[in-house]
């Protein structure tokens, strides 16, 4: 007994140490931090070394590798805990985020001693552990038998004291998750005095709901209020068979959050809760990483309104604008009434379009700007609107009280302006120009208040060209004086309109199919034929209106059942291409960068104008076909027509409201954001320098 005792005080005071497995390419060592004490904790570490350009996995691996695994052989009754680790390290290869270690490191288990354990005689403390060893070009599975052994202690330190240093500690107060569509939002209580460079979250779990599972290599976006830090995680489709046993939703969910140089981090659990939205932005991916302050951003929302202006895809509204402002020359106090009015509609437009985006997105959709337009039902009642509009430019009836476009010209008031800018901020959505891509992506992450903000400045600019005609004289004085001519502008003007209905129709077609296409060009006939009656009868001076409903009504019937059963969803392509474009997905693009060739991605969209300029000025060009071949370039395209939460994410990280969205990756480089207006040769040039 004297023998045992004495072995047991002589083991309390050395370390106790596996022989090392070095044949691996990661050596291990199963160390203990003392002897084993009866109703106590045994702290016992796996010791690994990688050779020189190898490296090891977390316990969860991310998109590729393997975590460790581990069968002790332990005497009866004592039980091993779970192993933890320290902070891993992001390596994204080919697209794909794994959690690794690339130097020397240890993972802890606790081994639990039961109180009546005899620890003189105990058996040794063996296991088997499995773990996965990889370079960046190649992995190997390897193994080892690893027994727990007196090892001679040195003069050195203990380096159970730096191993444990090197764990994230865990918070004290258990955070909250919440599920938000395709984003796991997490709020974790951190001192405001904290700061936080380049965070990370290292989720310790996988699959995160029935059907959703961390996509470790999207970008990850934090905010700050106050004590408390929100994360959004995005996550990404589970796709598995119909076999697969029911999933139960989590109850709680642990992690690393990493920050600062690297091996910093804390431990966190969260429980579900509620995850307040909003916030400053502290980081996230893409161009969107460091908002710019928001003054610029006040700047770049009104410039970039006041350039929409211009832009091909305002087009079908400047018909609207131009009769508009050839009747402010009338009177100074009707000018300013008018130019009020009309700034009115087109800045309550652009915020009615963004709060409703604001509110979308916070609760989970996947949505941009113009996301209206991916919608068949609001298509619908813009071929409607058009088709109308059309019709009164064109003579066919009027609205004495409120009127587009009434007798002379234009309809009388401030209700006519107000609507007419009504009709120009909605019609403009599908665009996003030089300067209002920066205000509205940082919009999209802003807290609401200086969201609305910037949509406001969007809709001010957009209104700034009509309101300083309204009260600027001598701008109105060049306008041409009001008179017959008015009448012929008038349905000239008709003629944009109606193309306008027309490409809207076509965009149905891509939206929902022919036969949807051609049930909501029957509504539109009846709506127009109706439309034609009513004109008559208003030239003979009689009650119009009741005929428009009794004609309309059956056709308005017949489109309420008829569009919804003849809708068929069509598959996204965006149509033939000269360049022959790869669909543009998450692990598409991560094989297109791999391959060590240039990758060019566009994001395009059939409602968006803009992009289709640019298709036709720079991208469906010979000239690009032949240097892209030349330079082994790959094209890559996304079609945003319909709604895609796989690219809505990506816009999303590169701090993009909408598209177009034009990306350059060189052989082997990062991703360059190109100018959303491409001149001929841009792409060329590219291409050739490459």
């Amino acid at each position: 007994m004297l023998f045992a005792a004495l072995l047991a005080l002589l083991l309390a005071a050395v370390p106790l140490a596996a022989q090392p497995v070095r044949d691996n390419n990661i050596a291990a060592d199963l160390v203990a931090e003392g002897a084993p004490v009866a109703g106590e904790t045994l702290t016992v570490a796996l010791h690994f070394r990688p050779k020189e350009g190898w490296h090891g996995y977390w316990s969860n691996p991310g998109d590729a590798g393997l975590g460790m695994q581990l069968d002790w052989r332990l005497p009866q009754g004592w039980q091993a805990g779970e192993p933890q680790y320290p902070v891993p390290s992001k390596l994204v290869l080919a697209g794909l985020m794994n959690h690794v270690f690339k130097g020397e490191y240890a993972v802890l288990v606790p081994i639990t001693v039961p109180a009546n354990a005899a620890i003189a005689g105990v058996p040794p403390i063996s296991l088997s552990a499995q773990w996965l060893a990889c370079t960046d070009q190649i992995c190997v599975p390897e193994q080892a038998e690893l027994t727990l052994r007196v090892q001679q202690i040195g003069n050195g330190a203990n380096p159970f004291d730096t191993w444990r240093a090197a764990l994230p500690p865990p918070l004290d107060t258990t955070a909250r998750f919440a599920l938000a569509g395709n984003v796991l939002r997490i709020a974790i209580p951190l001192p405001a005095s904290m700061d936080l460079a380049s965070p990370h979250i290292f989720m310790e779990q996988d699959r995160i709901a029935a059907d959703k599972r961390t996509a470790y290599a999207a970008p990850q976006i934090f905010y700050r209020q106050g004590d408390l830090v929100v994360a959004e995680v995005p996550l990404a489709d589970l796709v598995l068979p119909a076999s697969s046993p029911a999933f139960d939703p989590l109850r709680e969910i642990s992690g690393i959050l990493a920050f600062g140089e690297a091996g910093n981090g804390v431990g966190f659990t969260a429980v579900p809760g509620d995850v307040p939205t909003g916030g400053e932005r502290i980081a996230g991916g893409g161009a969107a990483g460091n908002p710019a302050p928001l003054w610029t951003l006040i700047l770049a929302a009104l410039a970039g309104g006041l350039l929409l202006n211009l832009m091909p895809c305002v087009f079908p509204i400047l018909s609207l604008k131009a009769m508009t402002l050839a009747r402010a020359g009338e009177s100074e106090r009707q000018a300013r009434i008018e130019g009020l009015a009309y700034t009115a509609g087109v800045v309550l437009a652009c915020m009615a379009i963004g709060a409703l985006l604001l509110v979308l997105r916070a609760g989970g959709e996947e949505v941009g700007w113009a996301f209206q337009l991916q919608e068949p039902g609001v298509v619908v009642a813009l071929l409607v609107l058009a088709v109308l509009i059309t019709a009164n430019f064109a003579g066919v009836f009027e609205v004495p009280s409120f009127s587009f476009a009434g007798a002379g010209g234009l309809g009388k008031g401030a209700g006519s302006s107000f609507a007419t800018g009504l009709l120009a901020a909605f019609v403009a959505t599908p665009c996003t120009g030089p300067f209002m891509a920066a205000a509205l992506g940082a919009a999209l992450l802003l807290p609401p208040a200086s969201a609305m903000l910037l949509f406001a400045m969007l809709g001010l600019g957009l209104a700034l060209p009509f309101l300083l005609l309204g009260f600027v004289p001598a701008l109105r004085s060049r306008l041409p004086k009001p008179g017959p001519w008015m009448n012929t502008f008038r349905r000239a003007m008709a003629i944009p309109m109606g193309l306008t209905a027309l490409a809207l129709l076509w965009l149905l077609t891509r939206l929902g199919g022919r036969e949807f296409a051609l049930v909501a060009l029957v509504v539109t006939l009846g709506v127009l034929v109706a439309l034609a009656v009513t004109g008559r009868l208003q030239q003979r001076g009689k009650l119009a209106w009741p005929a428009f409903a009794l004609i309309a009504a059956p056709f308005a019937l017949f489109g309420a059942f008829a569009l919804p059963s003849s809708y068929s969803a069509v598959q996204p392509g965006g149509g033939a291409s000269l360049l022959d474009p790869v669909e543009y997905s998450e692990a598409n693009l991560a094989e297109a960068r791999a391959s060590g060739q240039p990758v060019f991605l566009w994001f395009t969209a059939d409602w968006c104008v803009t992009c289709k300029v640019n298709e036709s000025v720079a991208i469906e060009r010979e000239s690009t076909k032949a240097a892209f071949e030349a330079a082994g370039v790959i094209a890559m395209r996304g079609d945003w027509t319909l709604r895609n939460e796989e690219i809505t994410r990506f816009l999303t990280a590169q701090g993009a409201a909408g598209v177009p969205l034009y990306m350059w990756y060189p052989a082997g480089g990062e991703g360059e954001q190109l100018p959303q207006v491409l001149t001929p040769t841009m792409l060329q040039d590219l291409a050739e320098a490459s």
